[in-house]
């Protein structure tokens, strides 16, 4: 996969981006990530890329021509077919460890970094296949949230994580919060490791596992439980979950 990343600000990447699972991924050439400054595509004598809003109101809005031409420059100079446009900003739709799987379908991606009071409104009608917000807040710019979602969507990718299983077992994956996990030493301060992880029984192993995942989910994101597959036994154990926790 690649992924072009347009901002103001291409230093705040070199961190994140060249260390631990990411940096392996690239050095194995899984993924290929290109940084574009968009001030180099502002024509104008002083570079501008950012103008007052008509109407009046405080703050810069980002000028179109800039990002029109560095998204065009791109997709110009790159031969997928297979891509998508993607805007950053508040007013997206919430990213998701589902539309994480989404995005690693695709083979490039090209995010749109903002910053200031945010794009001219062509941007988004025009240039972006759509827009993705990392939650309910704001920060100065785009560039984290462009870390964030690379960094998850990375995590699809074959061969970017050490074992297969990873992936699938991570919250939110199959809509479920993630098992707790164990490992040596088998007892510390008379807290002891579940024995049946110890057990041998794979079967009994990923049973109890389920069931972990389940009550997770049921104690700390209850929300998630209504858009998750279940079967009619785990549905009757959540029922269970549902009467314990009525009579405390």
């Amino acid at each position: 996969m690649r992924i072009d990343i347009i901002s103001l600000f291409p230093e705040m990447f070199e961190g994140p981006f060249g260390q631990s699972i990411i940096k392996r991924a690239r050095e194995k050439e899984i993924l290929d990530i290109q940084i574009t400054n968009f001030r180099e595509f502002a024509y104008d004598k002083h570079r501008q890329v950012d103008d007052a809003p008509f109407g009046g109101g405080s703050g810069m809005v980002l000028k179109p021509e800039p990002l029109f031409r560095a998204v065009k420059y791109i997709k110009e100079n790159t031969k997928y077919s297979n891509r998508k446009v993607i805007l950053l900003c508040p007013s997206g739709k919430t990213f998701t460890q589902k539309k994480a799987k989404e995005l690693a379908s695709f083979e490039q991606l090209i995010f749109i970094c903002g910053h200031y009071e945010g794009f001219d409104g062509r941007v988004a009608d025009s240039l972006a296949d759509e827009a993705i917000s990392i939650g309910d807040y704001v920060l100065t710019g785009g560039e984290l949230p462009a870390m964030v979602i690379t960094d998850a969507v990375s995590r699809m990718l074959p061969g970017v994580l050490g074992s297969a299983e990873s992936a699938p077992t991570d919250s939110f994956y199959d809509g479920l919060l993630e098992f707790p996990q164990y490992t040596r030493p088998r007892e510390y301060h008379d807290m002891v490791v579940p024995d049946i992880l110890l057990s041998g029984n794979h079967a009994k192993i990923q049973a109890w596992r389920r069931r972990q995942a389940l009550e997770m989910t049921f104690r700390q994101r209850p929300d998630l439980l209504a858009q998750a597959e279940l079967t009619e036994e785990e549905k009757i154990f959540i029922e269970d979950l549902q009467a314990q926790a009525v009579k405390k």
